[in-house]
């Protein structure tokens, strides 16, 4: 695609157009933002966003490159510096847009090459300018080691110089106008004695790039002026002005770039070439459903009683229609939309509140139709999402679970449960980037919802085409670099459930084999008191982009040998229901999560009614022996069952009468989802999430 690059003149943005043109992109323009002339003649400006150090160079650096350059003057400030961003007049953001605006007019760009290592800030505020203008942005470095990083761009023969320094250990009169190369040793030591970022993502230095393979021209360094801003005896701030310069040619070949290896954990030249921004955005025609329908149901939502914690799940959220009739699928999808807002509403909940999402569809086939009416109703802030298709009952296009966290401010404990983020849309080589409407996780407190992970290559986003083993590996390491992204303590481990969907039979077992891999690798150190959380397995007709298997985890950062584990058996004549619980308890929060599973080798031997009493039962006998000494809410009752097996009216009824009937207003939130398959002889299993 088209691509104008964001410069500063350091090495990041520079290094990230090199990534850019290895994945076959096309640099046509850069593009940046300088500060406002100024009496003092100062060259940095004291901004969230921007380098500005060395902005009075950026002309030669882009005849370097032989490229057209578009700047604009930063003529707002940091006003709206929280963790999201909304559009606000007046913001430095707002200067950004409008050049990039201009950018797109005149070139036609398609994406934006941005040089982001590790800032969520500036991130989330290139992003959002990104998503208003539907251009893509591309962070090649983003969440890279940087140590690894580093030698690379040193190895990559990107010549950068040190033009600031704001750090212990840095010194104006020693380290500025070394080279990269010059400084690394030094870097490491730094990082190693004072925690220093050896990439500078802390604001450490700031460099200006004087040759790489993409220029055409270097640029060379005639005289300079050091200018101190803080004299500090243990940490001096002080910058580079650089007063003249002049180019001088070379010789280059553009191969040496185009060669260099891909930093994902698989190799993206061996997948599809990259994906067009139709393909990326599920190309939205308008299409009619084959014998259709337009009756929606009014069933009114069901919701779990709500927790200390502010916790509520809500279910019975459906799109249903006469089959005899026809339908547009994306206006049913946006009447239910519709009435969950004013069902929420009518509760003192808002679409915001939601931050977990389960979606299950008919048909894959209606995915850009409901995802389009999605998108409306989830816009700003979105809540993770799990996406796969299940064999609905026929008249049911979709159905739809959501978690809601609202925390009432007067009981003081808000900073406990406060919720965080992590919605990437940047194409990288870090994990799979958000190009829809849902977030890669969502943390309150100390629990993170992970949205469910395919094996998508992060720098492609197409899918892996080397069997199900790997995608069963490389799905789950997304999962493990999204918890880590979201929580720097998270792990693996810390996963309490993990549920796992899978398109056949035979890929349960592979599933469950690369579970206790991953689990066993972290035990091989001194780490033999982890107690892993539950696994559940289901096989469903499909999943987006035709994946085999898709991993969604909830986990909470905890000490796992202080978690409880409870197994429960119960065996009829017919039958054998077994239970699983762990809980895990933090210094804000205690959690729990229940499995339960009805075996029978055949469901028509088995007296339903007699069964469900039995599991409700064992249910309610764990929570009361977990919850003995805390109150803890019941949620979500989740109920995977064997569509061949039991048809869902049934089932739901008898589930519900059994839960109101034991447990009366403690009743958790009834999900049914019809699977194709489950593990072993199980026909029916359950997953339940309890919260304070």
């Amino acid at each position: 695609m088209k691509v104008v690059a964001l410069i500063s003149g350091g090495k990041d943005s520079c290094y990230n157009m090199m990534h850019c043109v290895a994945a076959g992109h096309e640099i046509v323009a850069l593009a940046n933002l300088r500060p406002a002339e100024n009496k003092e003649g100062k060259d940095e400006l004291d901004s969230y966003m921007y380098q500005t150090v060395g902005h009075h160079a950026i002309e030669l650096y882009a005849e370097a490159m032989g490229l057209p350059l578009y700047r604009h003057t930063i003529k707002g400030t940091s006003i709206y510096t929280g963790r999201t961003y909304t559009r606000c007049e007046g913001d430095e953001v707002e200067d950004l847009y409008h050049l990039l605006k201009h950018v797109k007019d005149k070139e036609d760009v398609e994406g934006v090459s941005v040089g982001a290592i590790l800032s969520d800030y500036q991130r989330i505020r290139v992003e959002d300018v990104c998503k208003r203008l539907n251009l893509q942005p591309l962070a090649f470095l983003w969440r890279q080691n940087q140590e690894s990083l580093i030698k690379e761009m040193i190895s990559s023969n990107i010549e950068a110089i040190i033009i600031k320094v704001a750090a212990l250990g840095l010194d104006p009169d020693k380290h500025l106008g070394k080279t990269l190369d010059e400084m690394e040793p030094y870097l490491l030591e730094l990082s190693k004695n004072y925690g220093v970022h050896i990439c500078g993502e802390g604001g450490e230095y700031e460099t200006f790039t004087l040759d790489c393979p993409l220029f055409k021209k270097k640029i060379v360094v005639d005289s300079t002026e050091v200018i101190v801003h803080s004299a500090d005896a243990f940490a001096p701030v002080a910058y580079l002005r650089l007063l003249k310069l002049h180019l001088e040619d070379k010789v280059q070949s553009l191969s040496k770039v185009l060669a260099r290896r891909c930093s994902c954990d698989i190799s993206c030249f061996e997948d599809s070439a990259w994906p067009t921004l139709e393909e990326q955005s599920e190309t939205l025609c308008v299409t009619w459903h084959s014998e259709p329908t337009l009756v929606q149901s009014s069933k009114p939502l069901e919701c779990s009683g709500k927790s200390l914690k502010g916790y509520m799940w809500l279910s019975n959220i459906s799109a249903c229609f006469n089959p005899s009739e026809r339908i547009r699928v994306r206006d049913l999808a946006k009447d239910t939309f519709s009435s969950l807002q004013a069902q929420l509403n009518s509760k003192g909940l808002e679409l915001t509140d939601i931050i977990l999402v389960h979606l299950y569809m008919k048909s894959m086939e209606d995915f850009s139709e409901i995802n389009s009416a999605y998108t409306t109703a989830f816009d700003l802030c979105p809540p993770a999402r799990v996406c796969v298709e299940a064999p609905l009952p026929e008249g049911m296009l979709f159905q739809m679970d959501c978690l809601a966290h609202k925390y009432n401010e007067m009981t003081g404990e808000v900073s406990c449960c406060q919720k965080q983020i992590m919605h990437v849309q940047s194409i990288s080589h870090w994990a799979p980037a958000n190009i829809g409407p849902y977030s890669q996780c969502i943390q309150v407190g100390e629990v993170l919802y992970c949205a469910g992970q395919i094996a998508l290559v992060p720098c492609t986003m197409q899918l892996i085409s080397a069997g199900i083993e790997a995608e069963a590996l490389v799905s789950l390491s997304h999962v493990e670099k999204v918890l880590k992204a979201m929580n720097q303590n998270a792990e693996l481990h810390h996963a309490l459930m993990a549920n796992c969907y899978v398109t056949e039979n035979k890929y349960i077992s592979v599933a469950q084999a690369t579970w206790q891999k991953k689990l066993r690798e972290f035990k091989k150190g001194d780490n033999k008191d982890v107690h892993g959380g539950l696994l559940l397995v289901t096989v469903v007709p499909s999943l987006p982009r035709a994946a085999s298997i898709e991993w969604h985890v909830m986990a909470v950062v905890d000490e796992q040998q202080e978690r409880q584990g409870v197994v429960l058996m119960k065996s009829q004549e017919n039958y054998q229901i077994k239970c699983k619980a762990v809980q895990s308890c933090t210094a804000c929060n205690a959690a729990i999560v229940i499995s339960l599973s009805l075996s029978s080798s055949s469901a028509t031997t088995i007296n339903l009614c007699t069964a469900l009493h039995d599991i409700v039962e064992v249910f309610k006998q764990v929570i009361d022996e977990l919850t003995e000494d805390h109150d803890a809410t019941p949620l979500g009752f989740r109920t995977f069952y064997r569509k061949k097996m039991f048809e869902m009216e049934p089932l739901q009824t008898g589930l519900q009468e059994h839960l109101e009937e034991q447990m009366g207003k403690k009743a958790p939130a009834l999900v049914m989802v019809p699977v194709v398959d489950l593990p072993g002889h199980i026909v029916i299993q359950i997953a339940c999430w309890l919260s304070q």
